[in-house]
Order: C-alpha cells, then sequence, then structure tokens
C-alpha cells in the first residue's frame, strides 16, 4: 500500500513540475496563436490576394499596349492578261513582308461595366478583410475558452488530488483502528477501495489536462504538441457586468458575419449592374505606330516601305443576344436572396445571444447558490471527520460527506466554466471577443 501511495505521489509531484516548465497568461497565448496559427496565416494570405486583385488593371480599366513583329515570305507562279497584247507568265516570284511595331487597345465606356467590376473588386478586398476578421475572432474564441477549459481541468485535478489524500487519511486512520480492534476488516477493506477508486480518477484526470494542453499547442501553432505549458491563471474569473443592450446594439452593428452579409449584398447589386451595362453602347479605341517593308519578286517595284501612327475609335451597340433579360432578373433575384440571408443570418444571431443570455444568466445564479452549498458541504466533512475519529460515524457515512464536498467543488467549477464559456460566446457574437487580447 504505502509503495503503491508513492506512485501516486511521485506522479503527481512529476505533474505539477511539468506543468510549471511554461507559464502564460491568456494574453501571451493569443498573441502566439495570431502568429503561429496555420489558418489565421493562410486567411491572411487569402486577404492580400483580394487586395492584390482589386486594381483597375485587374477590372480592365487599363489600355493593353502589345509589340509585335513578322515576317511573310511567299514563291508564286503569277499569269497577268493584259486587255491588248500577249499573256505575261512569272514563275517562282518571290515576295516578302517584314512588319513591326506597337499597337494600344483600350475600352473606354463599356456602359459602366468596367466601373462596376472595380467596385466590385474593392467589395471583395474589405470581405477578405472581414473574412481575416472572422478567423481571427474564432481563434481567440477557440482559444480563450481552451485556456479556461485548461483551467479548469487542472482545477479538477487538484480536487481529485485532495480527494486522495482525503482518502488517505481516512484509509490511515481505519488501518490503526482495525489493528486496536475498533474498526472490523470490512471497514478496511472499503477504505482501501474508496482510495484506489480516487487515486484511479485523479491519474485518469492527468489525461484530460495533457489533452487540453496538446489542443492548445495546436492552436498556437506550436510545433513540439507536447510541449508543457500551464495556465497563469488559477481561477475562473466570469465577467458578471455583460448587459443585453449593449450586447444587442453591438451585435448589430460590428457582429462580422452581418458585415460580411452586407458586402455580400452589395457584390449582389453590382453585379445588377453590371448586367445592365450592356443595355448601354461600349466605345473602343485602337491605335498603333509600326514599320513595313515588302519586297517584291516581280513588278515594276522592286520594294516598299511605311512608317507611321494609326489610330481608330470603334463605337458598337448590342441590339440583342437572347440572354440580357433572362440574366437581369437572374441578378434581381439575387440581390433578393442577398438581403433575405442578411436578415436571416441576423435571427439567428439574435437568436444565439439570447440563448447564451439565458444561460449566462442561469450559470450566474448557480455559482451564488453553488457557493452557499460548498460552505455548507466544507462544514460539514470537518464535523463528520471530528465524528469519525472518535468512532461516532461510520466508515459509509463519513465516505458521503466526503462525496458531498467533492460534488460541491465539481458543481461550482462546472457552473464557473458554463458562464465562462456563455461569456466568450456572447462577446464573439457582439464584437467584442477581441477584448481577449488585453488580458
Amino acid at each position: 500500500m504505502r509503495y503503491f501511495l508513492s506512485i501516486i505521489l511521485a506522479v503527481a509531484a512529476f505533474a505539477t513540475a511539468s506543468a510549471q516548465h511554461r507559464v502564460m497568461s491568456l494574453g501571451e497565448c493569443l498573441e502566439e496563436g495570431l502568429e503561429n496559427n496555420y489558418e489565421i496565416l493562410i486567411q491572411r494570405n487569402e486577404a492580400r490576394i483580394s487586395e492584390n486583385n482589386a486594381t483597375r488593371a485587374a477590372a480592365g480599366m487599363l489600355p493593353t499596349l502589345d509589340l509585335s513583329a513578322g515576317y511573310a515570305g511567299s514563291a508564286d507562279r503569277t499569269t497577268t492578261t493584259p486587255v491588248a497584247g500577249d499573256k505575261i507568265t512569272n514563275n517562282g516570284a518571290y515576295d516578302q513582308s517584314l512588319d513591326v511595331g506597337l499597337s494600344l487597345n483600350w475600352t473606354i465606356f463599356d456602359g459602366l461595366r468596367l466601373r462596376t467590376n472595380y467596385s466590385k473588386l474593392q467589395e471583395m478586398r474589405q470581405v477578405g478583410e472581414l473574412q481575416t476578421r472572422l478567423a481571427i475572432e474564432d481563434l481567440v474564441a477557440n482559444l480563450t475558452a481552451e485556456y479556461y477549459n485548461l483551467i479548469q481541468q487542472t482545477i479538477r485535478l487538484k480536487n481529485y488530488r485532495y480527494a486522495v489524500s482525503l482518502s488517505r487519511e481516512r484509509l490511515r486512520i481505519t488501518e490503526e483502528r482495525f489493528r486496536i480492534g475498533s474498526f472490523s476488516r470490512l471497514d478496511l477493506l472499503q477504505a482501501r477501495v474508496d482510495f484506489n477508486a480516487d487515486s484511479s480518477q485523479y491519474m485518469t484526470q492527468q489525461e484530460l489536462v495533457t489533452a487540453s494542453r496538446i489542443r492548445m499547442n495546436e492552436m498556437m501553432g506550436n510545433h513540439d504538441i507536447n510541449l508543457r505549458c500551464a495556465a497563469r491563471d488559477s481561477v475562473i474569473t466570469v465577467n458578471d457586468r455583460l448587459e443585453w443592450d449593449a450586447l444587442a446594439e453591438q451585435t448589430a452593428s460590428t457582429n462580422v458575419s452581418l458585415l460580411i452579409a452586407d458586402r455580400n449584398t452589395t457584390i449582389s447589386e453590382l453585379d445588377l449592374k453590371a448586367v445592365k451595362s450592356r443595355n448601354y453602347p461600349y466605345l473602343n479605341l485602337v491605335a498603333g505606330y509600326g514599320y513595313t517593308h515588302n519586297y517584291f519578286g516581280s513588278g515594276e517595284f522592286k520594294s516598299r516601305g511605311t512608317l507611321g501612327p494609326n489610330v481608330g475609335l470603334k463605337l458598337g451597340f448590342t441590339i440583342f443576344d437572347g440572354n440580357r433579360r433572362r440574366e437581369q432578373r437572374n441578378a434581381r433575384i439575387e440581390v433578393e436572396n442577398a438581403q433575405y440571408t442578411r436578415e436571416q443570418l441576423k435571427l439567428a444571431l439574435m437568436a444565439d445571444l439570447a440563448n447564451f443570455w439565458q444561460a449566462y444568466q442561469n450559470n450566474l445564479e448557480v455559482i451564488k447558490l453553488e457557493t452557499q452549498n460548498l460552505i455548507s458541504a466544507k462544514e460539514n466533512y470537518e464535523i463528520a471527520m471530528e465524528r469519525y475519529l472518535l468512532g461516532n460515524l461510520a466508515g459509509i457515512d463519513m465516505r458521503e460527506a466526503q462525496k458531498s464536498l467533492l460534488d460541491a467543488e465539481e458543481r461550482i467549477l462546472t457552473a464557473e466554466y458554463n458562464a465562462k464559456l456563455c461569456e466568450i460566446s456572447l462577446q464573439q457574437i457582439s464584437g467584442n471577443i477581441l477584448e481577449y487580447l488585453n488580458e
């Protein structure tokens, strides 16, 4: 028994020492996660791509300038029959042509489609920025929740360690009483079973602490996934000052998902404008500067060269293409759908906000209630221990008092963690989740 007890204490000491290898605050964890998390890095690159695409050139508003050069030759047999006289035949006349030049093509006006495309690219750039912000907020929320889960699991580990110490003390007392004949062998066996059960539960809890630590390392982008780290905070502190009216107002104005939905609605409206631009004429400018030289294998001239600019305008109008009205109708429907999607999202967010608010309030009340219960459970355990030492309380009743104390500690810990999760969800929905970066 003493050997088994030594193993338990050695494991506990090792776990405590290992957890102290790297102690981090919530702010430090979030800062490291935002710097190294691969999902954030990928989303930031996606936002950079959207920013690179938001240019006038990508929208087609700038002209294109091409440099070209060419050579052509032909060896033909030509026959010329004049009105009067004999027919003239030339065999193997080799004509050559050499040209080089610059050409400019520029769409000056296209029914405002080009400006619409440019505005759409600008909107998509902002959507990319909002998507990055959304990914950051998700990481902050998830990492904050896991940080407090690590605190919860660590506190629970301490509670189980305390339970082991209580069971060990009870076992010691029972063994001494058994030697002098005050307790029966049944009392001794029951005390030993309870001690072993608490020790097993303690070792199982160590696995949960390790799993939480691994998840944190993964979200922080640590390559050493088994890096020993611990939360600097030792208790779960719940912000009980949140107000419904402020949360609801902030959700409607700053929620990232709603802001993205607004941008998507604007993009749908711009798509409709782009389709409508086909109802207007277009104007293209074509200009160039080049040199052409021709060599003639027959005829009166040996060669001929030209050098100089050329310019032209092309005005056109698409009278009928068979798809314009259909595409316009579909584009209007897409605008309506984008608006409906935004309203549906807002309604869902407000429903989630209301649900988390109700759970948040309930858990705050549970914390108050369980705090009082914990005081009573501690007092009850102390009285039970005094009676147990005097031999006036059975072992099973002592175990019940111990279990009541541990259950009270577990309930208040669970209520604190659940309240913290509700707080995190409320802050995320209302767009205030980044406040945890300052902790």
